[in-house]
């Protein structure tokens, strides 16, 4: 039997699931056409050497089987007939596979290996997406903490505010009385001090009207 390494590019919004039953009616069509599976090697996605169908990435796939001849067109068949496959292209790496079984057990080792790598790698993504996780949710506590300690400050500020005008205005409306009690206090000292009023002169030294009697008095004492 020949050896085939089919390669295949997958649409990259496709998901896992989707890849993963597109591979799985390829390992249909090798059962059915007597072909032998090797491995499935999820290259990842990959930059295309020029634009796609407005696609610059590609998810990349590499399957690799034994056939007599039989199977290769039923799968480019229903490669051509999938609208989520960019591009595909098998090429024969072998002529004549001389031990089929050595063949299967290296494949099957290197399919364990493969497996191993995606776990690994899935286990690390998986670490890293809860480490963002984590990171994100403390950034959030603390924005939210930073955003009370604000508005606690901007609360207690507006009391102080609050507080002044009212002093302010209390200030203002006691000021006319104080003004008042004041004038009040230095007008009293100086009423005080003003002198008691003063008779009219004319009143004092005017003399009492002279009678007929005293007149005639004042002659006899003269004479």
């Amino acid at each position: 039997m020949r050896e085939y390494e089919l390669t295949i590019i997958i649409q990259p919004e496709i998901s896992e699931e989707g890849s993963a039953t597109l591979l799985g009616r390829l390992d249909e069509l090798l059962k059915t056409n007597s072909a032998i599976r090797l491995l499935c090697d999820d290259l990842g996605k990959r930059k295309l050497a020029y634009e796609i169908d407005r696609f610059q990435k590609g998810h990349y796939h590499l399957l690799s089987f034994l056939d007599s001849g039989k199977a290769v067109p039923e799968l480019e068949r229903v490669l051509r007939l999938e609208e989520s496959v960019l591009r595909f292209l098998t090429v024969k790496v072998n002529d004549q596979v001389a031990d089929i079984d050595a063949r299967v057990a290296e494949a099957k080792e290197r399919e364990e290996e493969l497996a191993k790598r995606a776990a690994e790698k899935a286990a690390r993504e998986a670490e890293d997406a809860k480490a963002r996780e984590e990171a994100e949710a403390l950034a959030a506590e603390r924005a939210a903490a930073a955003a009370k300690e604000a508005a606690a400050r901007s609360e207690a500020s507006a009391e102080t505010e609050g507080e002044g005008e009212a002093e302010s205005e209390a200030s203002s409306e006691d000021a006319p009385a104080e003004a008042a009690d004041s004038a009040q206090e230095k007008a009293a000292p100086a009423a005080e001090a003003a002198p008691a009023e003063v008779p009219d002169a004319a009143e004092e030294t005017a003399p009492a009207p002279e009678t007929d009697a005293d007149a005639n008095a004042s002659e006899e004492e003269k004479s």
